[in-house]
């Protein structure tokens, strides 16, 4: 007897092939569109009835129910709400990492598993091999560094079929086998939001901030910055400030509001050797990371950093062999070993 597999079907390419591929492998697929964003954003209109209506076509053509899921009230206060905090608080959170963790592999999950589903799917570039979770196929979109914090439970009962193609075969199945989406322009947004960037979308929801002074690491104030909760840690681009070589945002004082840059690439706090961790979560379950050879990725798709790990609680220390740039608090490490992403944690 086929297996009941929910697709989150957004009404991109990727989760549209991902129900595709199921299909043929003989699963019984129902797309599920989750609806967790409808807003429109000034300037910016939210795309959940041109998506949803893209899923709709797809499941049609692959003759397969779309029921939706509709987690708003959720995802504002689990995903949208963590990010605006974090903002205030002068970090730079990453709601992607929050939207997997609290939405797509716990609600999601869940309600699917509670509706009758067997197993979930997804249109992620990952693997999970065993119940453990592996990098994509086509390097350059493994989406790993999103994924780590998935629960062991949400691991055993989830498919990632497209993890073992490359970006460029996925839209060719799509074209073959004229799908709705094969030519679709991939999300550049924030997560279901849309195509708003951070700065946007921050306005949109506090309102302007107020403006205060950038200074340099001469003590001397060269611009003038449009509210401290926009800028985050290697920051060169729009920060307004003309001439001479660039300058990079080296720390922020938000309860004074100011903004400090330096245009020595070689100023220390630029530069990491240590990462501190909270939050810190094993993806690999109960993974002997001791005298293994570890690397971590600081932000998405940056480079990996071959490194030592310390874990205690829920806390961790990584121990860099090369100093790193740029690194931001509120963002993730996330640790591999070899192919596996074994877990991470939020910079503090």
């Amino acid at each position: 007897m086929s297996k009941n597999v929910f697709v989150g079907m957004s009404g991109g390419v990727d989760s549209s092939v991902t129900a595709l591929l199921l299909s043929r492998q003989g699963y019984k697929v129902s797309g599920v569109y989750m609806k967790n964003w409808t807003r429109n954003i000034a300037g910016f209109s939210c795309p959940w009835e041109e998506d949803y209506r893209d899923a709709k076509r797809v499941a049609v053509s692959l003759d397969i129910p779309l029921l939706v899921f509709d987690f708003e009230k959720q995802y504002r206060e689990k995903v949208v709400n963590y990010m605006i905090d974090g903002y205030k608080q002068g970090i730079t959170p990453n709601p992607d990492i929050i939207c997997n963790q609290e939405i797509k592999f716990k609600l999601f999950f869940d309600l699917s598993m509670q509706s009758g589903a067997d197993l979930i799917a997804t249109g992620h570039y990952g693997r999970i091999v065993k119940g453990h979770l592996k990098t994509a196929v086509d390097q350059n979109k493994d989406q790993t560094y999103f994924l780590y914090r998935m629960s062991q439970q949400s691991l055993s009962k989830t498919l990632m079929p497209i993890g073992d193609y490359k970006k460029s075969e996925i839209r060719n199945i799509a074209k073959k086998n004229n799908l709705a989406t094969a030519t679709k322009k991939d999300s550049q947004g924030i997560c279901f939001i849309g195509e708003v960037g951070i700065k946007e979308f921050l306005i949109n929801e506090l309102g302007p901030q107020p403006s205060g002074p950038i200074i340099d690491d001469q003590q001397k104030e060269v611009g003038v910055h449009e509210g401290a909760i926009f800028y985050t840690i290697g920051q060169r681009h729009g920060l307004n400030i003309g001439g001479g070589l660039p300058y990079y945002v080296i720390d922020k004082d938000i309860s004074k509001n100011i903004v400090y840059v330096s245009r020595n690439l070689d100023n220390p706090n630029l530069w990491s050797k240590e990462i501190r961790l909270t939050n810190f979560y094993f993806t690999y379950n109960n993974f002997d990371y001791i005298n293994k050879k570890l690397k971590v990725r600081i932000r998405y798709r940056g480079d990996l950093i071959d490194c030592d790990l310390r874990v205690k609680g829920d806390k961790a220390f990584i121990g860099l062999k090369q100093a790193a740039k740029a690194v931001a608090r509120g963002q993730s490490a996330v640790l591999y070993y070899g192919q596996y992403c074994i877990g991470g944690g939020i910079i503090v």
